[in-house]
């Protein structure tokens, strides 16, 4: 079976809006927006003036059945109401489908600021991802909230991504009893960075590998 295309991973998209009134069938929406944002448009208005500069026989190629894409108004009004969880779940199922799976082997946890989404004084949208670094992929990410921190929002992303199997590493800010616990529950294993904000716990990091050392040192002495 061959990879399932990016369109066609946005068509499984239940559609939010109301049965009354749809003029644009939901998947050729999502499909001009795809295209739209690869080619470089990063506001409505610009996404809405690529379909019109590319008219009808575009329109027609992305599924618009009156051969006229939506206006800057329209995908306004039809984006807000999407869940992004289940886009960013439709979106790490096309992204899987598509590469090895030993490549999804290594996840990476990693909070970042997206890039040109800061207005005047409006602060950027802060983001969580699961990174796969042998594709340079972002399988998934979750919005962090103002009213939490990217420790939460890496809960929240790691129950919606397989972690059999898989390794999980990220830095002292996920270095979390319970996020290392879900991702044992879940069949994973981790790798965090323990730092002096948790000093029992590099304490007993340092006393465990300090035993193992003397252990073997112990047991190379005293075999035959």
């Amino acid at each position: 079976m061959p990879p399932r295309t990016l369109y066609d991973a946005l068509a499984t998209l239940p559609d939010p809006r109301s049965r009354h009134g749809r003029v644009h069938p939901l998947p050729a929406v999502l499909g001009l927006v795809a295209l739209a944002l690869l080619m470089g448009r990063k506001s409505l208005s610009g996404i809405a003036r690529f379909g019109r500069q590319h008219g009808t026989p575009l329109a027609h190629a992305l599924g618009f059945r009156r051969g006229q894409t939506p206006t800057t108004s329209t995908l306004s009004r039809t984006l807000r109401r999407f869940d992004a969880q289940q886009l960013e779940g439709a979106l790490s199922r096309w992204i899987e489908g598509r590469i090895d799976p030993a490549a999804f082997e290594h996840l990476a946890l990693d909070g970042k600021t997206l890039r040109g989404s800061r207005d005047g004084d409006v602060p950027g949208l802060h983001l969580v991802a699961a990174f796969a670094p042998a594709v340079a992929a972002v399988l998934a990410q979750v919005r962090v909230d103002s009213r939490t921190n990217e420790h939460k929002a890496a809960l929240e992303l790691l129950g919606i991504l397989p972690l059999t199997g898989k390794v999980v590493t990220g830095d002292a800010m996920f270095c979390q009893r319970d996020l290392a616990k879900q991702v044992i529950e879940a069949g994973g294993d981790y790798v965090l960075v323990a730092k002096n904000n948790q000093p029992a716990l590099v304490i007993d990091i340092e006393g465990g590998f300090a035993f193992a050392t003397a252990a073997r040192s112990i047991a190379a002495a005293t075999s035959p």
